[in-house]
């Protein structure tokens, strides 16, 4: 247990030294030197999260937000746990990258082709449906 302590200061420190948020619990002084008090809250914040990421993966399949609440919750997790603290800084990092990717000339006009070549099928297929059968709806063809 010691050991793990001291490899999570030494990791802090050194993140400190690299301009990142160290890592460990962000409890105030006062809750982390008591150790009952220290799991109560540890119980707590990880109860929150878990009805916070809960909530976002029911918004999922539903209207909401899903993906932000999961974040969200994941967030609260990383104030208090080392695990959801690297979780976290892989996904900005993983996000970053897809965004750079992203405004790379070469796959915004890729992605502008896909999407023209898409539109074209879909409108070819509109025209050839509505030449064949008119403006009606489709479950109305066998009348």
């Amino acid at each position: 247990m010691n050991a793990e302590r001291d490899e999570r200061r030494t990791a802090a420190t050194e993140g400190d030294e690299q301009g990142e948020k160290g890592l460990g619990s962000r409890a105030p002084h006062f809750i982390r030197r008591s150790r009952p008090l220290h799991l109560s809250w540890q119980v707590g914040v990880f109860v929150v999260g878990l009805a916070v990421v809960a909530a976002g993966i029911v918004m999922l399949p539903l209207p909401g937000p899903g993906w932000l609440v999961i974040f969200a919750g994941m967030a609260i997790w990383a104030t208090e746990f080392v695990w959801a603290q690297l979780v976290l800084r892989w996904t900005k990092r993983k996000v970053t990258e897809a965004a750079q990717r992203a405004l790379d000339p070469k796959v915004r006009r890729r992605n502008i082709i896909l999407t023209v070549t898409g539109l074209v099928i879909v409108g070819v297929l509109v025209g050839l449906y509505v030449a064949s059968y008119g403006l009606r709806p489709p479950w109305n063809l066998g009348h």
